[in-house]
């Protein structure tokens, strides 16, 4: 990996092998770079999407790679998935193992199913040392539960991850930052209704903070509506720098710092 500059940034969660990318990938990947983006990590949601995602990466320098099982797909996988991400994870750009979580928003697999693959995740994770992305929607206590099992069963394991797009309040965040893990934020935080959880994201301390862009989805407010992408990460540090009354230029610094400290390149 090429060493960024004090200004450059890291969106640490994107998803690059979307079919929304298919027609003009390259040039997404390319107006990343020339808007200052120093490493995009994007992340498999599954075998198929891990393997596509670990292709992209061998092209690029500056891609690096979290694969693991989405939520969504709990109910239909098995311990011979989970064998076939450990394969896929031993990949040298692979940095992470995720996302990986409870998503009680869609309940698109039942939540026995979500716990179950979660835990498996977990578990792999611990065994290869590799951090973790987690995916929350409307399961936060559930989810804090799970990881303060799994993190003091494998207390070697710090920072143990991230907790990807958090939405939480101060109480919430205090937990997982009790835990070891870093927070991630998006572009919803420039969305207008959004405002009353500045108090909470000037609590995170500096250095347990990352940015992202969950692209193709969650475009910041000057491209809601539209396709999201790797460029328009600038947008969410320029918000999250205001937010806690910090220059641009720390802001980028503290969360490349802090996300070369947890992906370890």
């Amino acid at each position: 990996m090429t060493t960024e500059p004090t200004n450059a940034l890291v969106d640490t969660h994107a998803h690059l092998d979307a079919g929304e990318f298919d027609a003009d990938r390259d040039e997404v990947i390319a107006r990343a770079h020339d808007t200052g983006i120093g490493t995009i990590i994007t992340v498999g949601t599954g075998i198929e999407s891990g393997q596509h995602s670990i292709e992209l990466a061998e092209r690029y320098q500056d891609i690096l790679v979290a694969i693991g099982i989405h939520p969504h797909a709990a109910s239909t996988t098995t311990e011979a998935d989970i064998s076939a991400i450990a394969r896929l994870a031993e990949h040298p750009k692979v940095v992470a193992i995720g996302e990986i979580g409870l998503d009680f928003y869609r309940n698109y697999s039942p939540r026995d199913s979500q716990f179950r693959v979660l835990q498996w995740q977990l578990d792999l994770a611990a065994q290869i040392n590799l951090p973790v992305v987690i995916h929350c929607r409307e399961a936060h206590e559930e989810i804090i539960n799970v990881l303060h099992d799994w993190t003091s069963r494998h207390p070697e394991r710090q920072p143990p991850g991230v907790i990807h797009c958090f939405t939480g309040d101060t109480e919430t965040a205090r937990q997982y930052l009790e835990m070891g893990f870093y927070l991630s934020l998006g572009g919803y935080i420039t969305y207008p209704a959004n405002s009353n959880a500045h108090d909470t994201i000037r609590s995170i301390p500096p250095d347990r903070l990352m940015v992202e862009t969950d692209c193709p989805y969650l475009a910041p407010q000057r491209y809601r509506g539209r396709r999201n992408e790797p460029s328009y990460v600038r947008y969410t540090a320029e918000e999250l720098a205001q937010i806690r009354g910090v220059s641009f230029e720390a802001l980028a610094r503290e969360t490349t710092e802090n996300a070369r400290r947890l992906f370890g390149w």
